[in-house]
């Protein structure tokens, strides 16, 4: 898809602040807010925004951050199969908030958040002591986050011929 300046400016905007008004999105983008809306529907038709979320702030709930597990995870055999099975069982735990298969090195690489030791535990006891192919286990633990952005790098706008 060709993403113009508009498209471009549209979609910083809404990376940065999703809940805009659709005027107050086309004011920001300087366009009208029939070509604003009309480009944010055809950006969401062709899949280059994928959905509207609001972050929230764990913390905040009261119940505590929890704990945050980095994990790299090896498997024995490295078949489409079995790497599509784990990746199956993976994605469908909650805990599990990223996964990426990685090369070289590990074939994944989680990020968990969990509410705290046991309930981690837990979640190893399913998803990696259960799993015969599990080779290797290697877990990070943050003590802080220093940095959080579900922001994408957008590319720079074609240059104007001259």
């Amino acid at each position: 898809m060709n993403l113009d300046a508009t498209d471009l400016r549209l979609l910083e905007l809404l990376q940065t602040d999703a809940d805009l008004s659709n005027q107050d999105l086309a004011e920001r983008a300087l366009t009208s807010p029939a070509t604003a809306l009309r480009r944010v529907r055809r950006l969401v038709d062709a899949g280059v925004i994928e959905g509207r979320v609001a972050l929230i702030n764990q913390a905040a709930l009261g119940a505590g951050a929890g704990l945050t597990v980095l994990v790299e995870v090896t498997l024995d055999r490295q078949g489409a199969e079995h790497l599509d099975a784990f990746e199956a069982r993976a994605v469908a735990e909650v805990a599990v908030r990223q996964l990426y298969r990685v090369s070289p090195g590990p074939d994944f690489m989680l990020t968990l958040q969990v509410a705290d030791m046991p309930a981690y535990h837990a979640l190893v006891q399913r998803l990696f002591t259960q799993d015969a192919n599990v080779r290797n286990v290697k877990a990070f633990f943050s003590v802080k986050r220093a940095k959080f952005d579900t922001r994408v790098a957008l590319p720079q706008p074609a240059a104007a011929p001259r």
